[in-house]
């Protein structure tokens, strides 16, 4: 039996944590001997549809009471889960049954496993020939026993966050699995008896999935989870839980923690009680210092200890976790000369007043090798900028493709991150953005994160909602477009002013000039199923440029 599967095991016999759901409404709590046995049936019934060691099973399910037991009794069966994505209100659900024929097909998938809310899915997978079994049946099964299982086999084939019309899954082994738990475990000094996960993250992302799902579940830890929709619906809930179950450490994006933060500076005093979170993990999209600030700030009458501060880095190809800072650091910012970092490609320290202020993302967890290698694939110094490149036992041993199976690792076992970012001297990461989106101007890397940021501090464009467009890709003359979304897209005098203010806020932080900024409703700038900018396909909301 791999590590990975026997521990989980393990604890379901005896541990007495469990996973709590269905907050705010119908809160229910199962220990995890209980999610065990609902799994032991659902792999029964799995058993006698035949499925088993080697093969691929997808999901397609929202709550958490449904995953657990689904996803512990596909690995019973020795076999590989795969999220799907998940279609939202706004879905085209003729091209989304298009695009999830397309990954079912590539992951040679048994069957697709489906839950509420969306069973009304099952005629149109049906009538692609893709068999769906639900989980009222397969909680119906026989009791059995887990198969054994490898280290090399696969246990989770994790959809990358561009994966539409031309998907790419990453595979975890269960190797994998064990060896970035253990080392995020030991990192942040997490004790199954004390510490309690709050979680309102997707299951179909790797934060949600393996962090804040599959981890406690190994380790048998406590758990109260939530969904995406419950968190939008009401961003406040996300802290309330944190109170009333004493909860310890949590994960999001960016943007969420930036909601959070105006919400808590809108509520009452006492509200909620943020005094035993020692952990707020940041991570899966640019982690922005000011966000940070404003949070620290606005939870400070709740009790919330600047110190749990946590930005992270992450990525589905390393299984989860890349670096993460030693407990109690809080937010560490690296000052650096502007001028030599955007021209030079130098992270120099320096006290300006006019100095980047750039998160660091903690050191490596151990078993990763990092380095940082310029364009020629030459090993650069500490603080020279370049290339992420990673090794060790979490990574990936490779892609499944619609064009099959591709290696993630040369041969020497260093993983491209496609990140552009530098070591402090004390081994911090800083990651500054991804190598296809800087953009080159007037012999400057500028990066789209900063000036995305500069057009989010105009008053009437939603936060997180601002786009910088590369344009001239590859010239020597690079330049760059910003698409804003704002409520008022349909006041002509307002979208005047934000086109205005978006120009100077850019050119005044950044020191560069848009050449053109479109400003577009709610919903406009397209984003990928977690929630990241995709930068190259929104080129055509400046196509006029």
């Amino acid at each position: 039996m791999s590590r990975f599967t026997d521990e989980m095991y393990a604890n379901a016999a005896d541990s007495p944590h469990g996973l709590v759901t269905g907050e705010p409404d119908s809160p229910r709590r199962q220990v995890w001997s209980e999610i065990h046995a609902a799994a032991r049936a659902m792999a029964g019934a799995l058993a006698d549809t035949g499925i088993g060691p080697g093969d691929a099973i997808g999901i397609l399910a929202g709550q958490p009471v449904d995953i657990a037991p689904s996803v512990q009794a596909i690995w019973m069966r020795g076999a590989s889960v795969t999220m799907l994505h998940q279609p939202t209100p706004r879905t085209d659900l003729t091209v989304w049954a298009e695009d999830t024929e397309t990954v079912i097909g590539m992951i040679a998938a048994k069957a697709v496993i489906l839950g509420a809310p969306f069973d009304a899915a099952a005629p149109l997978l049906e009538e692609r020939g893709i068999r769906v079994v639900t989980i009222a049946d397969l909680r119906a099964g026989p009791d059995v026993d887990p198969v054994q299982t490898s280290e090399s086999d696969i246990a989770l084939q994790q959809l990358t966050s561009g994966s539409t019309g031309s998907p790419k899954a990453v595979q975890i082994t269960h190797g994998n699995f064990y060896t970035n738990s253990c080392a995020m475990l030991s990192r942040i000094k997490f004790s199954v008896d004390d510490d309690v996960m709050v979680s309102w993250l997707p299951l179909f992302h790797d934060m949600g999935m393996v962090g804040f799902l599959t981890l406690p579940m190994q380790i048998g830890a406590e758990i109260v989870s939530i969904t995406p929709m419950d968190f939008l619906t009401s961003p406040l809930l996300w802290a309330e839980l944190m109170g009333r179950y004493r909860g310890t450490v949590t994960a999001a994006p960016n943007f969420a923690y930036s909601l959070l933060a105006r919400r808590l500076a809108q509520a009452g005093d006492g509200v909620v009680d943020l005094s035993t979170v020692r952990c707020l993990l940041n991570g899966a999209e640019p982690v922005d210092a000011d966000t940070m600030l404003a949070l620290a700030e606005a939870g400070a009458r709740f009790g919330l200890d600047p110190a749990a501060l946590a930005p992270t880095y992450g990525m589905a190809e390393v299984t989860l976790a890349v670096s993460l800072p030693q407990p109690g650091q809080g937010l560490v910012l690296d000052l650096v000369d502007p001028d030599l970092f955007e021209a030079g490609g130098l992270a120099v320290p320096t006290d300006r007043a006019n100095a980047r202020r750039l998160p660091t993302l903690g050191p490596l967890v151990s078993g990763l090798e990092g380095r940082i290698v310029g364009e020629d694939g030459r090993v650069l110094p500490r603080r020279a900028v370049g290339i992420i490149e990673l090794r060790g036992g979490s990574v990936t041993p490779g892609y499944l493709t619609v064009e099959g199976r591709k290696p993630a690792r040369d041969a020497d076992g260093w993983f491209n991150t496609g990140d552009v970012g530098y070591f402090t001297e004390e081994g911090l990461m800083v990651v500054c953005g991804r190598v296809k989106d800087v953009i080159i101007m007037g012999g400057r890397n500028v990066y789209p994160t900063d000036i995305e940021r500069a057009a989010c501090t105009v008053r009437g464009v939603r936060p997180g909602n601002a786009v910088a467009v590369r344009l001239d890709a590859g010239q020597k003359r690079e330049s760059f477009a910003v698409a804003v979304e704002t409520n008022d897209h349909e006041d002509p005098e307002e979208v005047k002013r934000i086109e205005h203010e978006v120009v100077h806020a850019v050119v005044s932080e950044v020191g560069v000039r848009p050449r053109t900024v479109a400003v577009l409703g709610p919903g406009s700038i397209p984003k990928t199923s977690s929630g990241k900018l995709r930068r190259g396909r929104s080129a055509a909301l400046v196509s006029g440029a």
